[in-house]
């Protein structure tokens, strides 16, 4: 940033300046280094070590003014850029409580007392922001504290095994919250879901050798694979054409897998018949041959699985539209 910008030097000024405690040590704008690199002393409350060395690196030390009443640190801001200096305030991840109130006081102060040099500039400046999904890193980091040493006894003592009736239940809400077409509700139960990936994944960490950045990893690779139309150069004109090509690429990638190899025994059965079915459907099977073999002669059976085939042919989920109509039975007033 050139000089022409800034306020007269015999003015001063002072840079709040705001930084994304998510973002990698070194990360700032253009502007933040440049004011950084130009400011005749840089002061923060207890500067993250990794911080530290990035901005040493860079020929930046700040000093530490942890120490310092919270009045004081806003009056040493104040005074020193009435004295011409430029000073950058390194913005603490807690919001530096009660240091804007002291400023404004002492700006307040300057402004009216006659006599007293003009009020300096007081100018704030984000060095850094959050990126989309970056909020994950909180939750990695308190599921971290938690299982750690000194955590919580309960989270310490979880299983996998454990955990399973929390997952299904968390599933199911999710669903009901989605039907019921409650936003706030969606959101509050995808953060639950959420929840039980992350505890899962920390806990593989400790016990299989991959964690979170590897269950992640894996499933940004499927994506891209099975997404050539948009990460490749292929192309596909509606989403029915991409469906198809996510399934023969699936399907490819699982070429060794035998029968219904893949579809979980635990799946309510209903939502298992159509998956079944589908697989039967996507292999060229006759459906209608399956269905009387699998009835063996069972009238209902065959009829529930009719059922299925007919859901699927008209392009319809079979479970999602029984679970709709089960709950139009359900009184409004429950």
């Amino acid at each position: 940033m050139g000089r022409d910008d800034q306020a007269p030097l015999d003015a001063g000024r002072v840079t709040i300046l705001l930084t994304s405690p998510r973002t990698a040590p070194g990360l700032l704008s253009f502007a933040a280094w440049d004011r950084l690199r130009s400011a005749g002393a840089v002061l923060a409350v207890d500067p993250d070590p990794a911080w530290l060395e990035a901005l040493a690196a860079a020929g930046v030390t700040p000093e530490d003014v942890a120490t310092v009443p919270v009045a004081e640190r806003a009056g040493r801001l104040v005074e020193d850029a009435c004295a011409g200096q430029e000073l950058v305030w390194w913005g603490s991840e807690d919001g530096d409580p009660g240091l804007t109130d002291a400023l404004a006081e002492h700006l307040s102060r300057r402004a009216v007392v006659p006599g007293s040099q003009p009020p300096p500039e007081v100018e704030v400046l984000t060095g850094s922001y959050d990126v989309p999904g970056s909020r994950l890193l909180d939750l990695v980091a308190v599921m971290d504290t938690l299982r750690s040493p000194g955590g919580c006894p309960w989270d310490g003592e979880q299983t996998h095994t454990s955990l399973l009736p929390f997952l299904l239940e968390e599933t199911h809400e999710v669903i009901e919250a989605v039907e019921a077409g409650d936003p706030a509700h969606v959101q509050e139960e995808l953060g639950d879901l959420l929840l039980q990936v992350v505890f899962h994944a920390r806990m593989a960490e400790e016990e299989a050798g991959f964690g979170i950045d590897e269950v992640a990893a894996g499933i940004v690779a499927k994506l891209i694979r099975r997404h050539p139309h948009v990460f490749g150069d292929e192309s596909a004109g509606s989403a029915q054409d991409a469906e198809a090509s996510w399934e023969v690429l699936k399907a490819a990638e699982k070429a060794g897998r035998q029968g219904f190899e893949g579809i979980p025994a635990t799946l309510p059965a209903l939502a298992k018949a159509q998956k079944m079915i589908g697989r039967l459907s996507r292999a060229g099977a006759d459906l209608d041959e399956a269905v009387e073999k699998a009835a063996e002669g069972d009238e209902l059976a065959e009829a529930l699985l009719r059922l299925v085939v007919l859901a699927r042919v008209s392009g319809q989920d079979a479970e999602a539209t029984l679970r709709a109509a089960l709950g139009r039975l359900v009184p409004p007033s429950q």
